[in-house]
């Protein structure tokens, strides 16, 4: 694989294949490859020997369930994206069964100009429930991770971030990451919140045509970005909300990732926090607004354990500890105050 940007890749930590993730890779703040970590996954050895073999036993897992396939013309050179004026999408998203896409893609695989084809983020537990016997789960720290399920030929994945913590795990044929640290947002041209291609928000800019004359910032964006390049049997920790586009290179590919959080259950996603202060806060007049980042600051970003020790335990309300009941009682207090 060539990295045409010329990105410095991110950082290496070998363990064991299937050894236990040690804490520091689990807190780290930054992208770490694990080469070779699932090298002894037998769907791992299978797509080495071919990528028929791979299918034949993946669909030995199969409940035949119709699952959802993001499939593009030729034309979009494996860029799922939106059209050219943002109204909608260049690819559509269609019920198929698993043994059709991947009979397409064998098909396809030796075309000049194929159709994109890619399935992503499918529930893995869902539709190949038996996977697990002969692949054993990556231990994360959480009793029921999302697994998700990529399958397809040399397709592109927008620059976008996911909340859950993320181990990624390349199956079969070969995929490059490219990584941006959170605060780079500002420098990635983030299109629509509300209308996106898979569900999150993602870059305009297209990491394989930049057009620095219309996203001129980004060159300061790739100033701090990082690259993963995963073969067979490679896995790759991402933390939170770093922001990734991923490229699939070979004609048939298969990945495997592990999605968990180390919050409680009852915690929203604060996207959901965000949307609502686009609601109630970002029109506000400048001055009221400052007086907003003043409130959140000191409770929310800057607040301590003894910020409230002032008020007595049993009056402290949202501001004391947060457990279920709480967080229950806080929703109920928001559903009243938005249907209105």
């Amino acid at each position: 694989m060539v990295n045409t940007l010329d990105i410095p890749a991110c950082q290496t930590l070998q363990l064991s294949p299937g050894e236990a993730l040690p804490a520091a890779l689990l807190e780290s703040t930054v992208p770490v490859k694990l080469p070779g970590y699932i090298a002894h996954w037998q769907a791992v050895q299978l797509g080495i020997e071919s990528s028929e073999a791979l299918s034949k036993q993946i669909l030995t897992y199969y409940t035949g369930e119709a699952l959802g396939l993001f499939y593009g013309k030729p034309e979009i050179q494996g860029r799922f994206f939106y059209n050219d004026t943002l109204t909608g999408f260049n690819f559509d998203k269609v019920a198929a069964t698993l043994d059709t896409v991947l009979q397409r893609l064998h098909q396809e695989a030796n075309v000049a100009e194929p159709h994109s084809l890619f399935i992503g983020g499918t529930h893995l537990q869902h539709y190949l429930p038996g996977f697990e016997h002969h692949n054993p789960p990556v231990p994360v720290p959480h009793a029921q991770p999302r697994n998700g399920l990529w399958i397809g030929n040399q397709t592109r994945v927008a620059i976008h971030q996911d909340l859950p913590l993320n181990i990624a795990c390349c199956v079969a044929g070969s995929r490059r990451f490219t990584l941006f640290p959170p605060n780079q947002t500002a420098n990635l041209y983030i299109g629509p919140l509300d209308v996106t291609p898979s569900g999150q928000p993602v870059s305009l800019v297209d990491l394989h045509n930049i057009d620095y004359q219309k996203y001129p910032k980004f060159k300061t964006a790739l100033q701090h970005a990082q690259v993963a390049e995963l073969e067979p049997g490679d896995a790759l920790f991402i933390p939170s909300m770093w922001w990734h586009e991923v490229s699939a290179l070979a004609p048939f590919n298969v990945l495997v990732n592990y999605w968990w959080r180390t919050t409680p259950d009852y915690v929203d996603a604060p996207v959901n926090a965000l949307y609502h202060a686009l609601l109630a806060i970002a029109h506000l007049p400048g001055n009221e607004k400052q007086i907003w980042q003043d409130m959140f600051n000191h409770y929310v970003f800057e607040s301590t354990p003894d910020a409230n020790a002032h008020i007595p335990e049993h009056a402290r309300g949202p501001l004391g500890e947060m457990n279920d009941a709480m967080a229950r009682r806080l929703r109920s207090v928001l559903l009243q105050s938005l249907n209105r």
